[in-house]
C-alpha cells in the first residue's frame, strides 16, 4: 500500500504557474512528463521524441525545433522565429486555445510582463531571456478586435536593452489602425 498519495493540479493551472512566472523547474517536469506519459520512463531523449512527434503530426516537418531541457534554458535549443508563429497560430485553432492563452503573462498586469510599459492588457506574451538573448511570443489584441501573433527575438550583447523596444512593438501591433 502507498505510504501517501498526492493529487497534482490540474495541467492548466499547472501550465498557468509554469509561463506566468517564468518557471523552469516546473517546466523541465512537464517537458520529462511527455517521455513518462508515452513511454513510462521520464527521460529526455523520449521528452524530445514526444515533442518531435507531435511537432509533426500538427505542423509538419519543416523548421522542427530542437529542444535539449525543455526549459529553454539552452544554448543548444533552436527555433526559428517562423516556427513559433506557425506553433502560436496551430494553437490558437486547438481546443485548449483558452488555457494556454490565460497561462500566459498579460502585459502591464502580471507574471514576467507587469513591468512591461506596453498598454496593460493589450497583449498574452511568454517572455524569455538568457545573457545576450531577449525575447517574446504570442498573442497581441489589436484596436480593430483582429488578434495577431507576435514573435521578437533578440540577439545580442546587449539584448537586456531592448525591453523597451519588445514593449514599444507590442503597442504597434495593438495600435493596428
Amino acid at each position: 500500500k502507498p505510504a501517501f498519495v498526492v493529487t497534482s493540479p490540474a495541467l492548466a493551472e499547472v501550465i498557468r504557474d509554469v509561463n506566468k512566472y517564468s518557471n523552469n523547474v516546473m517546466a523541465q517536469h512537464v517537458f520529462l512528463t511527455l517521455a513518462l506519459q508515452k513511454n513510462g520512463v521520464a527521460t529526455f531523449d523520449g521528452a524530445r521524441e514526444a515533442l518531435r512527434q507531435w511537432w509533426v503530426a500538427r505542423i509538419g516537418d519543416a523548421e522542427l525545433p530542437l529542444a535539449d531541457n525543455g526549459a529553454g534554458l539552452s544554448r543548444d535549443a533552436r527555433i526559428t522565429a517562423h516556427a513559433l508563429a506557425r506553433m502560436l497560430q496551430v494553437a490558437w485553432a486547438s481546443p485548449v486555445m483558452p488555457e494556454l492563452v490565460a497561462s500566459l503573462p498579460i502585459s502591464g498586469v502580471d507574471g514576467t510582463l507587469r513591468r512591461s510599459q506596453s498598454r496593460a492588457g493589450t497583449a498574452h506574451l511568454k517572455t524569455g531571456s538568457l545573457r545576450d538573448v531577449m525575447a517574446v511570443v504570442g498573442y497581441v489584441h489589436g484596436a480593430s478586435g483582429r488578434r495577431y501573433v507576435l514573435v521578437a527575438v533578440v540577439n545580442h550583447a546587449n539584448a537586456g536593452g531592448a525591453r523597451p523596444v519588445l514593449d514599444a512593438l507590442t503597442d504597434w501591433a495593438a495600435r493596428d489602425q
